[in-house]
């Protein structure tokens, strides 16, 4: 029995010597540093990034660069592989105890990128700041400028990479004083070089990306999209964003392309379509998606969405299913609250609030789509027919919206299979029925969208719901809720006061009639916006006291 103890003690031994042996740590410092060093310790540092591409890193090993310096160029990660319990990592460190602990900052300007991730597995980055200002000299031939790229070469793959507690801000392709021609910001989405903060890009349907989290990030001041997804044939999967800040971005906040199976949650969006530089494209909702599957984006926040068109709190473009947006806030977001584009499938958006979204106004300030607060389009590319979204169901949302603007309602006529139903719509003023305007716009007349269940939603008043739209709710109670908030962004000023009239009556929520799936998280829920258990039913968002 001794024996072979000892002899498993041996073994056991034998490899912790062989990871600690075939696992390094690289110091660099762009200072105190040189490239001649072994890196291996803080007095024999590297000096430049370019040092650190030219290691070939593996499972277990580190790289360190220095606390509150600057590195300029770009790091290249090539074909690395780390391991579950023994990724590769890069972050920042400490050089001297007297030192603020304030991250190491990669300047990529006149590069492609600050940091390049391609074809590994099991990287982590944590703790750094990214920035890219433009160029010095002549103007770098690339297109793309771009923080953090994670990408895939031919048919290889790159999997289980964290980002983690990254600043990425101030990314501009083109330097200050540049101006994009006013029709740039009418295109879908862009036709010039821009800068962008955190990128995944898989443009081959056999390659493959999955396994990416990116969380505790801050993105802000790019001058188009500040987190973005753009797979071929969903090959970009198993995908987690959440808890991360993204602000003023000229671009959509986050945004995603044939992607499957990611999870959107806990993030401040704010600002963006933003146009306080005019590198900036100014135009784009807080979140959107386009040809992508079972995508749960929950308990964020989309505030101050801008631009002259698009431009809602989040929105579900064409091609997708199974998108549910749920315990979000929508705040004062020009395009609206509710965008669900042609060709979708089992979308939803439930136990959502939203605050005076959809206040812009077509024809006023260059904006070619009217705001709206709920809007089923039947747009699926310009060279389709018109199909309007498949199985839409939309309940227990709380709208509010202060009388200050007219907020404006689309239904496509081509829509098959809608629930809406136990919403509250309190809409101080009048409401306008509209239609849908994407680049293929709705055309009058015509039969009405089929299968649709619209039934005990509760209206502040009459004209909280289009008089001239066809659409009328069957069962429907008009009364105040008792929402005191007068349109700050404060949930507990949405709870209502009044239980009588919010629990009156309501209406169990069941599949649409011919609808065989329903949602892919199932139709109950079992906490309201708060997070507070359900325990009787109610309208809205918000379970009364």
């Amino acid at each position: 029995m001794n024996f072979m103890f000892n002899r498993k003690f041996l073994v056991f031994f034998a490899f912790l010597i062989f990871t600690r042996t075939y696992s390094h740590s690289y110091y660099v410092h762009p200072i105190l540093g040189d490239d001649t060093h072994t890196g291996l310790s803080k007095a024999e540092a590297f000096q430049s990034l370019e040092k650190i591409n030219q290691l070939n890193l593996k499972a277990g090993d580190s790289v360190f660069l220095a606390n509150g310096e600057a590195f300029y160029g770009s790091l290249i990660l090539n074909n690395l592989d780390g391991e579950e319990q023994n990724p590769i990592y890069i972050g920042s460190k400490n050089w001297d105890a007297n030192l603020l602990d304030a991250p190491a900052l990669i300047d990529f300007k006149n590069f492609s990128y600050g940091i390049q991730i391609q074809n590994c597995s099991y990287v982590e980055l944590n703790k750094l700041i990214i920035t890219g200002d433009g160029y010095t000299g002549l103007k770098p031939n690339h297109n793309m400028t771009c923080g953090v790229l994670i990408n895939t070469q031919g048919e290889g793959s790159t999997s289980n990479i964290v980002l983690k507690n990254l600043t990425l801000k101030e990314i501009f392709h083109e330097n200050k004083g540049f101006t994009r021609g006013a029709d740039e910001v009418n295109t879908a989405n862009g036709t010039q070089a821009y800068g962008w903060g955190i990128r995944l890009i898989s443009d081959n349907p056999r390659a493959r990306i999955r396994k990416v989290r990116i969380s505790g990030c801050s993105v802000s001041d790019v001058s188009h999209t500040g987190i973005k997804l753009t797979g071929s044939n969903q090959n970009i999967t198993n995908i987690e964003i959440f808890n991360n800040q993204v602000y003023k971005t000229g671009g959509p906040g986050i945004q995603m392309s044939e992607v499957a199976s990611v999870y959107v949650a806990d993030n401040f969006i704010s600002h963006s379509g933003s146009v306080d530089d005019s590198r900036k494209w100014g135009r784009g909702s807080g979140l959107w998606t386009w040809g992508s599957s079972q995508v749960l984006i929950e308990k964020n926040k989309f505030l101050y969405a801008n631009g002259p068109g698009d431009s809602a709190g989040a929105h579900i473009d064409f091609n997708c299913d199974n998108i549910v947006l749920q315990y979000n806030i929508s705040a004062y977001n020009a395009g609206g609250f509710c965008e669900i584009l042609g060709n979708n499938y089992n979308c939803a958006y439930r136990y959502n609030l939203s605050i005076n979204d959809g206040n812009r106004t077509k024809g006023k300030d260059g904006a070619f789509q009217e705001g709206k607060i709920f809007w089923l389009s039947g747009y699926q590319g310009n060279d389709k027919p018109r199909k309007g979204p498949v199985n839409t169901y939309f309940y227990n949302n709380t709208i509010y919206s202060d009388g200050s603007y007219t907020p404006k309602i689309a239904i496509e006529k081509s829509s098959n299979g809608i629930l809406i139903a136990n919403n509250i719509f309190y809409i101080k003023g009048n409401t306008e029925m509209v239609l849908g305007d994407q680049y293929k716009p709705a055309k009058e007349g015509g039969t009405a969208a089929a299968n649709v269940i619209f039934g005990t939603n509760l209206f502040y008043s009459p004209k909280s719901w289009p008089q001239k739209i066809s659409f009328k709710d069957s069962n429907p109670i008009y009364g105040d809720p008792g929402i005191a908030n007068d349109g700050k962004i404060n949930i507990d000023s949405y709870i209502p006061s009044n239980k009588k009239l919010v629990t009156l009556k309501t209406k169990e929520i069941n599949k649409i009639p011919n609808d065989t799936i329903g949602l892919f998280l199932g139709l109950e829920l079992e906490r309201d916006l708060l997070g507070n258990k359900i325990s009787f039913p109610f309208l809205g968002a918000i379970q009364p006291h």
